[in-house]
């Protein structure tokens, strides 16, 4: 299994009623070189400003967006053309970003490459230390700016400081 982060951020709570504005994902080894960013075109007329707000783009921006099937298929290459074991999806808050990405993935191209699963970084470290009121953020070292790649690297290098400092037993 190989294990690609993801970060999301949307425009809303919900897909469908709301739209995920842009993505980042990167694939758990060392040096975190291999990348994917993408931006959508809103799915829906519904918008939160606030929720808009921390993607730091503008509704009349994100309306000059690629359109989702074009990202998605794109995506879905990405996610191929790594030559790869089983991708299998990982993020800080997957109840967020998974429902988005699992939801665009079918209705845009009829099939999610990540399966029917993902894993929570955050329940991972808590399992490891074994406290539910830790967090792994201080285990980041790229400043979580809400650009989703810069975010998706942060927790990919706590991923790799668990297996590598803390002997999480992981195949990456």
């Amino acid at each position: 299994m190989s294990y690609i982060m993801v970060d999301i951020e949307s425009d809303g709570p919900i897909p469908g009623d709301y739209s995920m504005i842009c993505f980042g994902a990167v694939l758990v080894e060392p040096g975190l070189e291999r990348t994917f960013y993408g931006q959508l075109r809103p799915i829906s007329d519904k918008f939160i400003p606030e929720a808009l707000a921390v993607s730091g783009f503008s509704r009349e921006q994100t309306l000059t967006f690629p359109e989702p099937t074009e990202v998605m298929n794109a995506f879905a290459d990405w996610i191929y053309h790594l030559d790869i074991d089983r991708p299998h999806f990982i993020s800080d808050n997957n109840g967020f970003d998974w429902q988005f990405v699992n939801s665009y993935f079918h209705h845009f191209t009829g099939r999610n490459p990540f399966g029917f699963s993902s894993t929570n970084l955050g329940s991972l470290y808590k399992g490891m230390v074994k406290d539910t009121f830790q967090t792994f953020k201080h285990l980041r070292k790229t400043r979580h700016t809400h650009h989703p790649v810069d975010d998706a690297k942060g927790n990919a290098e706590a991923l790799l400081t668990m297996k590598q400092q803390m002997d999480l037993k992981i195949r990456l």
